[in-house]
């Protein structure tokens, strides 16, 4: 999301879904929105005028957090979770075992012999649970127990209701005694920065003045739904959340009838409690539909800022679970519960903005062009570097399943940019003329991309990493995987790869800029182009090229897992 207020946002987002044509829709239409989110209209509404600015500041603007505010911060969440039914709060965090963890503390403090209920700036900022029985990836021993969470103000907290009650939930990051990373957020705030630190740097050599970098993430999630009473009957189901034995059915997948269809009145009434239930958690859903497996569906929301999208996505997860069993239904987040049809993946649509400037959006002048070609550059260059590991991310034994077949990209990692796109790439590699022109040559910074429509590529359904007109999408991740993961490695790799092309621009004096410029990216083109391909990845004669023109092809997670150890990606 942009800077701008994320609640106020989502809220004109949402309510304008339901508008009838050519009428502008009012944010009353779904004043629900976010009335279990700790967010700015709560701030301002709970918190004085000074400390809400500075908190906003930090949620909409990255800037520092004053630590001086936690107490104040503290007793408003308090108050507003009570006002909610809150009796108890909890450190929300994502350990490294690809769930949510949470250990619940009531509000209740004694104090002169009397009960009261209390909440404090240090219980806000940091708590010490019990981390021993959490995965460490070897980085720690099982004695050594202690672990520390610590607030991540960026997400909003929000409150997670039950039967009996409610609980105020604080997402934070974890980390050990000694200092060690042991969840997912914080490796991913870290690549957040990183990125962030890349892209400012690469823009200065442009000219751009400083601006807020904005990386966001529109995670599409898939899953199965199937009748309660039929899941109890499948032991198989029961222990691997996937059928192991069975007979095909007389009709399944064959005439592809299920996609986009008209969605049964059991199913909406599940998608339709789904949808209030992520609303009212400040979760913007936005597209529900049928998948391309009978009981497949698909659920997507509006883009948001990255790390409040990976959160989003375990509560959309989890609330999937949880309505689906109040509708006598199971939710199965299993890439490949079944045989012979579509599995479930996560397709993570990502994009940078630099300030009002989209950097995966073809521009409307030379320099945006300039601009565009060098972040497109950057990126190619660094999956073709990096593709190992970016495999490795979502690697899981149920994912090998899924990959490779049925609208689920193969293991080999590979960048579809589309037919006009990749002419636009050729052209400059050759420094020819480039679609329509009557310009001789393609000169960075002088003439201008041939104009490119809205959806400036088809849409290729086998790609791994696929260009879709002002994002990438990376759909190798499964359904039931967390996005953390694969983010905080594409954020990573990618400013490894602007770091590198910024390094070179600093050196370049302003009279020949735009002419190194070109010269450095025809290099980086002819060294990675390698890793374009726009056709069909299911084909043999593709892992035939594939391997022709040394990509890796781990097919299997324990293949996939070694890239860690590779010196490159250490």
């Amino acid at each position: 999301m942009s800077k701008s207020d994320f609640r106020s946002d989502a809220i004109d987002s949402v309510a304008k879904l339901h508008a009838p044509a050519g009428v502008e829709a009012s944010p009353v239409d779904m004043k629900y929105f976010g009335e279990d989110v700790f967010g700015a209209e709560a701030m301002r509404k709970y918190l004085p005028e000074a400390v809400a600015a500075k908190l906003l500041a930090t949620v909409n603007d990255g800037v520092a957090l004053d630590p001086a505010i936690a107490a104040d911060v503290a007793h408003a969440m308090k108050h507003w979770a009570m006002d909610r039914g809150a009796t108890h709060f909890t450190h929300w965090f994502l350990p490294l075992n690809g769930s949510t963890a949470e250990k619940h503390d009531s509000f209740l403090e004694i104090e002169k012999g009397q009960a009261i209920m209390a909440f404090s700036g240090k219980n806000l900022i940091m708590s010490e649970p019990d981390a021993s029985s959490f995965p460490s990836g070897g980085l720690r021993s099982t004695f050594e127990a202690r672990g520390y969470t610590a607030w991540d103000p960026t997400s909003p907290a929000f409150i997670k209701r039950h039967s009996n009650g409610a609980t105020l939930c604080i997402p934070t990051a974890f980390c050990s005694y000694t200092g060690e990373t042991l969840d997912k957020k914080t490796p991913l705030l870290r690549s957040n920065q990183a990125l962030s630190k890349a892209v400012k740097r690469l823009m200065k050599c442009f000219g751009l003045k400083d601006e807020y970098v904005d990386i966001t993430l529109g995670a599409e999630q898939e899953y199965f739904l199937i009748d309660k009473h039929f899941y109890l009957h499948r032991p198989d189901l029961l222990q691997t959340g996937r059928t192991l034995f069975g007979a095909p059915p007389a009709k399944h997948q064959q005439l592809e009838d299920h996609y986009f269809g008209s969605i049964k009145s059991r199913v909406l009434s599940f998608m339709t409690e789904v949808e209030q239930e992520l609303w009212k958690l400040g979760i913007p859903a936005k597209t529900r539909h049928n998948e391309g497996a009978p009981a497949q569906f698909e659920l997507a929301p509006i883009f948001e800022k990255v790390n409040l999208a990976v959160d989003h996505n375990m509560l959309v997860m989890e609330v999937l679970r949880q309505v689906a069993d109040r509708h006598s239904l199971v939710c199965l987040l299993h890439e490949k519960p079944f045989a012979g049809v579509n599995g479930s993946g996560k397709h993570n649509n990502w994009s940078v903005n630099y300030g009002d400037l989209k950097l995966l959006k073809p521009g409307k002048n030379p320099e945006e062009n300039a601009i565009f070609l060098t972040v497109l550059c950057g990126i190619i260059q660094a999956v073709d570097l990096h593709s190992d590991i970016l495999r490795a991310t979502v690697a899981g034994a149920g994912n090998d399943h899924r990959l490779g077949a049925n609208e689920a990209p193969p293991a080999i990692i590979s960048i579809y940019v589309g037919d006009q796109l990749n002419e636009v790439i050729e052209k400059l590699e050759k420094g020819t003329a480039g679609t329509g022109r009557k310009i001789g040559k393609m000169q960075i910074g002088v003439d201008t991309l041939p104009q490119l429509p809205l959806d400036a590529t088809d849409r290729n359904r086998t790609s791994p990493f696929a260009f879709t007109g002002n994002k990438f999408e990376f759909r190798a991740p499964g359904s039931s995987q967390c996005c953390a993961g694969p983010m905080m490695i594409l954020n990573t790799i990618v400013a490894d790869s602007l770091d590198k092309i910024a390094a070179e621009l600093e050196t370049f004096g302003k009279e020949d800029f735009n002419e190194k410029l070109q010269k450095l990216l025809q290099k980086i083109i002819k060294t990675h182009k390698r890793v374009i391909f726009n056709g069909d990845n299911y084909t043999a004669s593709w892992r035939k090229e594939a391997a022709k023109r040394g990509l890796p092809n781990a097919e299997t997670t324990l293949e996939a897992l070694e890239a860690f150890s590779n010196p490159k990606n250490v």
